[in-house]
């Protein structure tokens, strides 16, 4: 089972499209819901009406929830296992991107963006790992191990290079990101656990967002724990990569 944060976004959408005969999806959204067949919906032929649909035999599970707001975390986390009993992946998709186009100088401007960013971008991520470590994984290494129970978290290549535009408090949020996910792959490889990071370039201007789904579901069928693989930009390393997958230098990588 999949829990997928961030579903109503671009690449949780081409996720869920691309992987909901494959996985059963918890799908996370604040307001937009993903474009693959729900819960909250029922598919008929209009000729044959009595006929079986195959958007019916898989389907997504969908919750509604703002993250950044107080317990909404171990809401959604009680309704995962409520469905399912249990967790083999973990997407931490959702992200916060506030620019100042002023830069750091407008103090104001990047302080106010700070916490919320940070918010979601690190802490979401961090509780929804921990918790599902203390409530699901914790003393089932041999199931785990089994199962290749894994997170993924999404990144960027701007956890790892200076962009125009006034990315700096979001650029920060994400090298953040990076170097917890490392963090989360050495003490979570316990109990069995692997983690890992994507950190695509932009999608789908400069990448298409369909290969970054792939990727997210390339490191889930892998073996690796630990890296933080770059998707598109012009940089070749970064700590070895599989196909599609390039990855990050020991560095703060993005």
């Amino acid at each position: 089972m999949c829990l997928l944060t961030g579903a109503g976004g671009r690449l949780g959408d081409a996720f869920c499209r691309a992987y909901y005969t494959t996985y059963d999806i918890v799908a996370v959204c604040r307001t937009r819901v993903p474009a693959a067949p729900s819960q909250e919906e029922w598919f008929i032929d209009p000729v044959e009406p009595w006929n079986p649909v195959p958007e019916n035999e898989s389907r997504i599970f969908v919750v509604r929830a703002d993250l950044s707001r107080p317990d909404e975390v171990d809401r959604v986390v009680d309704l995962a296992l409520a469905k399912y009993g249990a967790v083999d992946l973990l997407v931490n998709n959702a992200a916060q991107l506030d620019v100042q186009p002023n830069g750091l100088v407008d103090g104001d401007a990047a302080l106010a963006a700070f916490g919320p960013q940070f918010t979601l971008n690190v802490e979401v991520p961090l509780r929804l790992a921990t918790r599902l470590a203390q409530r699901c994984w914790l003393h089932r290494g041999a199931e785990n191990r089994a199962r290749n129970r894994n997170i993924v978290n999404v990144s960027s290549l701007s956890g790892s290079r200076v962009y125009p535009g006034g990315q700096a408090v979001y650029s920060a949020s994400k090298a953040t990101l990076d170097h917890l996910t490392r963090h989360i792959a050495a003490e979570f490889a316990e109990f069995g656990v692997r983690a890992n990071a994507v950190a695509p370039d932009s999608f789908p201007a400069l990448v298409p967002t369909e290969v970054v789904a792939a990727a997210i579901a390339e490191l889930d069928s892998g073996a690796m724990t630990g890296g933080v693989f770059s998707v598109g930009g012009a940089d070749p390393v970064r700590d070895s990569g599989t196909a599609g997958l390039a990855a990050a230098s020991p560095g703060p990588p993005g």
